[in-house]
């Protein structure tokens, strides 16, 4: 299986370039994210210079990652990716566990809650669009679930329909539109940028940010007022780690270029140059957002005050940081650009997500892992019931609207896989000694071994901090042990499926 790794996926149409794949790494980056979660944020660390500190540490975190991929990239430069490497530097078991956690909820989940945002910031521009205006009302299924269908979780899954159908069509149909939704929302982004610091330098709430710039502290909201309680020591450790959730949820899926290995140019060399160039370039991106938003809006606010800066950004509406940001530097068109920027962008983001995606299943299929009609690829050399299955369970999570907390479960089991795949390097390194690798991963041991250290800290931090979100994800990740053995057992040996 080692061996067979190592070769290249002949059944693909080989279509993704460079720039192609590196728009797979950015588009399927930049969502909805970067524009809303540093409120969050901004609440569980109180200042400018820590809200930084976490974008920078993630951006590291990411990065290093990402380089550290490289070499499995040019390794094992086959269709699934991620799933390949847990594969042959573990076993089975943990490549399907991956692949279970992936299709139940990182995968879906990510793709129903961009679809949701997408069609939240398009009620902006079209008020029968919204979470309230039912076409069928709430059926309760439990004290916390309900499955329903606004006019939002309508438009949410219709997006999710066409993004499938065209990637259906054929690489070429996706790889055009995450090009042009790509290259036009990072673009936009870079405008925004620089015109919310260059008009934020000044403005009042520039100033008032460099003054408390250090002074660490938990804000939160009680019966009696606000109360904002200072962090110090390993309270401050706690915070930084429990803050970075958001910013490690918004800098997530740059991975998923993996999963196209079999439909890339030169993969050895595409796939880890364009992890380096893209999470490099969308964490300088996120970096400068920050310091614009600081750079325009207090960080420390009143959830009580009546206007934009009085609310800062640890309150603003919505925790919608970035619209608050364009509002106070543009007035009222700001809040309609960026509801048609945030449309562009979750649209080019699902496109990546879906494309990606499949090839996953596809491959687990293959291994015998999931149904053979589903590592069948069709006339068009793409893996149609995979993206159909995929976009089934999504739109499934969308009307349910369990996306959000399944995600918010996922985040210690999406480190736990990047720390699991990372260590993978070294089980390689030692069992397959003089196997071809054509990049290898930048600063080993040294480098690699911190971003595990990094990752596993945070993992920790949220274990101890948030069990509450933590436990639930190990639970999912699980589940699928028992799921892999009835699996096996309930299968017969037979050949790999054909390609139709």
């Amino acid at each position: 299986m080692a061996n067979d790794s190592q070769g290249l996926d002949t059944e693909f149409h080989r279509g993704l370039g460079l720039y192609d794949s590196t728009m797979v790494v950015v588009g399927s980056m930049i969502g909805s994210g970067i524009f809303i979660v540093s409120a969050d944020m901004a609440r569980n660390i109180g200042s400018p210079g820590w809200l930084l500190g976490a974008w920078l540490l993630t951006g590291l975190l990411t990065v290093v990652g990402a380089l550290s991929y490289g070499e499995l990239a040019a390794m094992m430069p086959r269709a699934g990716g991620q799933y390949v490497y847990l594969r042959e530097a573990f076993s089975p078991l943990w490549g399907f566990l991956y692949g279970w956690t992936l299709f139940l909820v990182i995968q879906t989940g990510t793709i129903a809650a961009v679809s949701v945002g997408f069609a939240r910031y398009f009620g902006a521009l079209v008020p029968w669009i919204a979470d309230d205006h039912y076409l069928i009302a709430p059926i309760h299924l439990s004290a916390g679930y309900a499955l329903s269908l606004s006019t939002t979780q309508l438009v949410g899954s219709v997006m999710i329909a066409l993004l499938t159908w065209t990637n259906t069509r054929g690489l070429e149909y996706g790889k055009i539109i995450q090009n042009v939704f790509t290259t036009a929302k990072w673009l936009s982004l870079l405008a925004l940028i620089v015109l919310g610091i260059a008009a934020g330098l000044s403005l009042e709430a520039f100033v008032t940010n460099l003054k408390g710039f250090w002074d660490a502290a938990s804000t939160h909201v009680t019966n009696t007022g606000l109360v904002r309680e200072p962090l110090t020591g390993l309270a401050l450790v706690g915070a930084l780690g429990v803050a970075m959730v958001g910013s490690l949820f918004s800098s997530d899926a740059w991975n998923n270029v993996t999963f196209t290995a079999g439909e890339t140019v030169n993969p050895k060399r595409t796939i880890p140059l364009s992890l380096a160039i893209g999470t490099g370039a969308v964490v300088l991106l996120y970096f400068l957002s920050n310091v614009s938003y600081l750079a325009v809006l207090p960080l420390q606010g009143d959830p009580h005050a009546g206007d934009v800066a009085g609310r800062g950004i640890q309150f603003t509406a919505d925790d919608r940081v970035a619209t608050a940001a364009m509002s106070v530097v543009l007035g009222p068109v700001g809040v309609t650009i960026m509801a048609v920027l945030i449309m562009i962008s979750t649209f080019g983001c699902n496109n990546g997500l879906i494309l990606s995606g499949a090839r996953v299943y596809y491959a687990m299929a293959q291994d015998g892992l999931l149904f053979r009609k589903v590592g069948v690829l069709t006339k068009r050399s793409v893996p149609g019931v995979a993206l159909a299955l995929q976009a089934g369970w999504a739109c499934f999570l969308c009307v349910s609207g369990t996306y959000s907390d399944l995600l918010d479960y996922v985040v210690f089991a999406v480190l736990l896989f990047y720390v699991l795949t990372v260590a993978g390097i070294f089980l390689l390194r030692r069992r397959l000694p003089n196997a071809e690798r054509s990049v290898r991963a930048a600063g080993y041991p040294v480098v690699p071994l911190l971003y595990i250290a990094a990752a596993a800290t945070v993992a920790c931090i949220l274990l101890v901090l948030k069990p509450a979100y933590t436990w639930p994800g190990m639970i999912i990740v699980a589940l699928g042990v028992p799921v892999y053995f009835l699996w096996h057992k309930g299968q017969p040996s037979a050949d790999p499926p054909s390609h139709g």
